[in-house]
């Protein structure tokens, strides 16, 4: 069976890179992109693949059932993605309600239109597969020993990853329940190509750049584990593909490092690439502590051991790698850097597509 495919949130940081890499990788593959394009989503992203027979563009909410259920039916869809989600503990913090009805509702849409259009399906549906992309988050705080692994009890301490605890449940009761061919992901900290300058790296390169403070919380010895974003989405095809029906897995990048390691490196990194900053001081005199973030937790770490065993798949990265790969890319598209700084880049789907 050809793979029709819909990646929802597929203009965002991870989805635009699963898009493009799927593509190149599976070409007989038939993608729709559903994105509602908030302020985290850019059309731009995806500007070298837009033209692709076989990709095709919907500006939409996941929220929208009319919607969802038209894009199942006119393009006979039998595999989703599922990307799309307010994803910036910051801002859970201070606006839950988006995550509330994006993350829970959107992916409760999502789920209700597959179980009504594959399970009523005569022609049956053993080929087909819901993915559900969600994170480590989900499984609270670690000490400074362990591991999380897929039987890890939740533990969410953020709205953020309170509401993606929550589709997390929903998808693998839609399986217990109904037998809807579930697949779920949990990943650590992502970091590559086309992420939006509100997570560390991004932020921290946008601001060294240009000289300004680089802002790190509290004592910066918070730890997460980082996963280069090729990494990640092959690892997600090889689940689709490959992975037991309504089992769940971790992947990670087996990278632990403190926030402040990252910022320092990443000043480093630049003065070695395009010299110290308009001061003439080496960037780590950039580096300005503040208040740490509500609830924020200490160590996320994952044991990837499962995917490993059962699928065969391992990080192609090392951190230093990844890092160098991704700061060269910075580097190389500052012009995207400055249309997301300065809002231009919410223009470019007006150009493409007017008031269509």
């Amino acid at each position: 069976m050809r793979k029709k495919v819909l990646v929802t949130g597929g203009c965002g940081f991870i989805g635009a890179n699963f898009v493009r890499i799927a593509l190149q990788s599976r070409p007989e593959w038939e993608i729709v992109n559903l994105d509602k394009l908030t302020y985290a989503g850019n059309l731009a992203n995806l500007k070298d693949i837009q033209d692709k027979p076989n990709y095709h563009f919907i500006h939409g909410d996941i929220c929208d059932q009319e919607l969802v259920q038209k894009l199942f039916r006119d393009h006979a869809i039998n595999t989703v993605v599922h990307f799309a989600a307010e994803s910036h503990v910051d801002r859970s913090i201070t606006g839950p309600e988006a995550f509330i009805q994006t993350n829970i509702q959107g992916t409760f849409v999502l789920l209700e239109t597959a179980r009504k259009e594959w399970l009523e399906n005569t022609n049956g549906i053993s080929e087909h597969r819901f993915l559900h992309v969600s994170t480590d988050e989900v499984y609270g705080s670690l000490g400074e020993t362990g591991y999380f692994r897929e039987d890890t009890c939740y533990d969410p301490r953020s709205p953020y990853s309170a509401s993606k605890a929550s589709s997390d449940h929903i998808v693998r009761a839609y399986h217990h329940t109904y037998g809807l061919p579930t697949l779920l992901t949990n990943c650590s900290n992502n970091y590559g190509p086309y992420q939006f300058p509100e997570k560390l790296i991004p932020l921290i390169m946008n601001n060294a750049l240009t000289g300004k403070p680089l802002p790190v919380y509290g004592d910066g010895k918070n730890v997460r584990d980082w996963l280069y974003v090729q990494d990640h989405c092959e690892a997600i095809l090889e689940v689709i593909e490959r992975g037991t029906l309504g089992e769940s897995y971790n992947i990670g990048g087996h990278n632990e490092k403190q926030n402040i390691e990252i910022v320092r490196l990443l000043c480093d990194m630049l003065d070695e690439k395009v010299g110290p900053c308009h001061t003439g001081k080496p960037r780590r005199d950039l580096i300005t502590f503040v208040t740490d973030r509500k609830g924020h937790d200490r160590r996320y770490a994952i044991d990837a051991g499962k995917i490993e065993a059962q699928l065969g798949w391992t990080p192609k990265f090392t951190f230093e790698q990844g890092i160098d790969k991704t700061v060269d890319w910075y580097l190389e598209n500052r012009e995207w850097l400055e249309g997301v700084m300065d809002g231009s880049y919410q223009q470019y789907y007006q150009t493409m597509y007017g008031n269509r």
